[in-house]
């Protein structure tokens, strides 16, 4: 996607900032995040509470699926941190996502935020974007299956659309994987915070699991409870991105139209927002990173009449037509023949 026209959107963007901060939307809400940690935490510790009481029964899985959420609401706030949302302060942020991933999820914080840092600076574009083709997804008809690739990726590359929910129950066992490698490549005094902080975490929920069920039972909760953390995690985050435009080498466009045309919203009420933790204004986040989750919404009036007015379209679709799209996406890559095959 290349231009070579002045971006009017550049201008106009800064013009939106300013009605956005008059408006009082980049302030922080420690009301509203107050109330929403502690409740969260609280359900957290009340899934392990019933783990305790609920003893070695398969009934456990249950628990499992509650637990799963739970990781998943959690890394929302974890999210939330990440983009300084939450404090005024960059290590009280720190502090806070540090607790939620590493202690509590068993993810490293540290890692995750270089990476989501690099996709919204560089969102759907090619070789700068850590989320496209990562994994076995290829979002672009040269990304996975390309030459150099082997021969299984490619395969398995070929049939990724039917794949991609499938895939998603092995997301969270990749961003594990991927943080403690980062760990032990950097290893320095934060990183050394960081990987005690993820081996507390394993050595509790691993003891908590295996001290109640029997080794099958922990097995099967460990099983269910991760993957349901995985296939929320990845419903929640696979919709604002995929299949949208892909943008390939340096096109010089402003800020606005990079971050509005790659992302995509997911329309419904309270409902959707708490269960997508406040992803679904994807647009909204985009354009201010900072911006608290709760005042997503309250800005969305005034930014899509900027997006529209701009003339850079505002995409919004339900959670399924969403998924639709992407994986009509996924297909259409997958029809398309590997570059030097």
């Amino acid at each position: 996607m290349q231009t070579g026209t002045i971006d009017s959107s550049a201008g106009d963007y800064r013009v939106l900032a300013v009605q956005i901060r008059d408006a009082g939307l980049l302030a922080r809400r420690p009301g509203y995040y107050s109330l929403k940690i502690v409740l969260t935490i609280a359900a957290f510790a009340g899934g392990w509470a019933a783990l305790l009481i609920v003893g070695n029964s398969w009934a456990t899985l249950g628990v499992a699926v509650f637990l799963g959420v739970m990781f998943t609401q959690l890394g929302f706030l974890g999210h939330d941190a990440g983009h300084l949302q939450v404090f005024r302060s960059r290590r009280a942020n720190r502090l806070l996502g540090l607790l939620v991933a590493n202690a509590l999820i068993g993810l490293s914080f540290g890692w995750w935020v270089s990476k989501h840092d690099a996709h919204h600076a560089h969102p759907n574009e090619v070789d700068r974007d850590p989320d496209i083709g990562e994994g076995l997804v290829a979002f672009n008809s040269s990304d996975g299956l390309a030459g150099g690739n082997r021969n299984l990726t490619r395969l398995l590359a070929r049939w990724q659309a039917g794949l991609f929910f499938p895939l998603m129950l092995l997301r969270s066992a990749g961003l594990h994987v991927s943080g403690i490698e980062r760990l032990f490549r950097q290893r320095d005094r934060a990183t050394v915070g960081e990987g005690l902080l993820i081996a507390l975490h394993a050595a509790l929920y691993l003891g908590a699991v295996l001290w109640v069920l029997s080794p099958l039972r922990a097995l099967a909760f460990v099983a269910v409870q991760q993957g349901v953390f995985s296939l929320y995690l990845g419903c929640s985050f696979a919709p604002n991105h995929k299949g949208m435009p892909i943008i390939e080498g340096s096109t010089g466009m402003s800020f606005a139209r990079r971050q509005v045309i790659t992302a995509r919203n997911i329309a419904g009420g309270r409902f959707t927002n708490f269960m997508l933790g406040g992803l679904n204004y994807q647009i909204e986040h985009h354009l201010f990173p900072t911006m608290p989750r709760p005042n997503l919404a309250r800005a969305q009036s005034t930014i899509r009449a900027f997006c529209i007015e701009s003339d850079l379209g505002y995409c919004e679709d339900t959670l399924v037509g969403s998924f639709r799209q992407a994986v009509r996406h996924l297909r259409a890559v997958s029809a398309v023949p590997a570059l030097g095959h």
